[in-house]
């Protein structure tokens, strides 16, 4: 389904400007998420652009909290995600294209409201409209994790939280994404070691595994974020995706940026041009660098991140869809190579 590189730019289709700003799109795909099952329309895999289909043209909606991070400073009008994965569109409208998810428990600032809608923006300072009843608002305003709170954040692709510590008595009472953050009520002891019950958004307990969690907080390493990178090998490709359950390309190297303690721009574009990078020659990359594909420096559709040796970890549609290592001598990715950035 890609077919060979285009020698000149071609004209700019509805996927290529997924990767570029927000403020540049429409873009196509419907998605809907709920309880870590996802639907996408049809019409979300019209007709793209031969450099389009060779990168990776992501789905927007970002599902997870914009950040691993506890809630949007100085912010009085909040709306909480209460869903694993909110889908943010560009109109108040289901039938309209996804721009970017929150995951389960993201902090989200007003901007406007419709019927039902509200127009939210994101910590990563993206905008789109999200389903009322996907979220709540928070009781006074108290918005976050508080400190005095024991947090834990989902460290597994999906974790499951039950009613009891028994997997096999009832079907999970939620299953959550990478990066969700949770307050632990009570660390299980006895029978129920190995265990942490945890506080969920509509006032209820729920118990979630010990190894499906952390409690180690800190910054990674460039190294700790290639080994990251590495477990999501094989993770479906999902336009405008910003979770375990699907990234597009941009989101998931927005994710492993995140997980060095860094707030990068959502789209490949912004983030190119981002002034918490600076640019890097090819012939100097090293590990942890970043990477722009397109069909020029002022048409970026696809992005990557260096892991040495020749290679890079990104999530695409090319040959198969999902997240995988390529070689950067390889075609079409070393003639379409158009901007490699390094974190400042």
């Amino acid at each position: 389904r890609s077919g060979p590189a285009p020698r000149a730019a071609p004209a700019r289709s509805t996927n290529a400007r997924r990767h570029t700003s927000q403020r540049q799109l429409p873009r196509l795909g419907d998605q809907i998420l709920t309880e870590a099952v996802v639907r996408l329309a049809p019409d979300a895999f019209e007709s793209r652009g031969p450099v389009q289909m060779l990168c990776c043209v992501e789905i927007a909606l970002r599902p997870q909290r914009d950040l691993p991070v506890a809630g949007l400073p100085g912010e009085t009008d909040v709306l909480v995600v209460t869903v694993p994965v909110a889908n943010m569109y560009s109109r108040s409208s289901e039938d309209s294209d996804v721009v970017s998810q929150a995951i389960y428990g993201s902090d989200l600032k007003i901007l406007e409201e419709a019927a039902g809608w509200a127009k939210v923006r994101t910590s990563d300072d993206y905008t789109g409209w999200v389903r009322l009843d996907a979220t709540l608002r928070p009781a006074n305003h108290d918005t976050g994790h508080s400190n005095s709170v024991k947090t834990v954040q989902v460290n597994s692709q999906l974790a499951n939280l039950y009613r009891e510590t028994d997997v096999t008595a009832h079907r999970p009472v939620l299953s959550l994404p990478f990066e969700t953050r949770l307050e632990v009520e009570k660390i299980g002891g006895g029978d129920d070691a190995g265990w942490f019950q945890v506080h969920l958004l509509d006032g209820q307990s729920a118990w979630i595994q010990a190894g499906d969690v952390t409690t180690d907080f800190r910054s990674l390493t460039i190294d700790e974020s290639i080994a990251l990178a590495k477990r999501f090998l094989g993770v479906t490709y999902l336009w405008g995706g910003r979770s375990s359950l699907g990234y597009d390309c941009s989101g998931f190297t927005q994710m492993l940026v995140r997980s060095r303690g860094i707030n990068m721009p959502r789209d490949a574009d912004l983030q190119a041009a981002w002034s918490g990078v600076v640019a890097v020659d090819r012939k100097h990359l090293r590990p942890g660098d970043l990477l722009f594909f397109g069909s020029a420096p002022d048409h970026i559709t696809h992005t990557g991140m260096y892991i040495g040796h020749g290679q890079f970890i990104h999530d695409t549609t090319n040959g198969h869809p999902g997240v995988q290592i390529s070689r950067l001598r390889d075609q079409p990715w070393t003639r379409l190579l158009v901007a490699s950035r390094r974190l400042k």
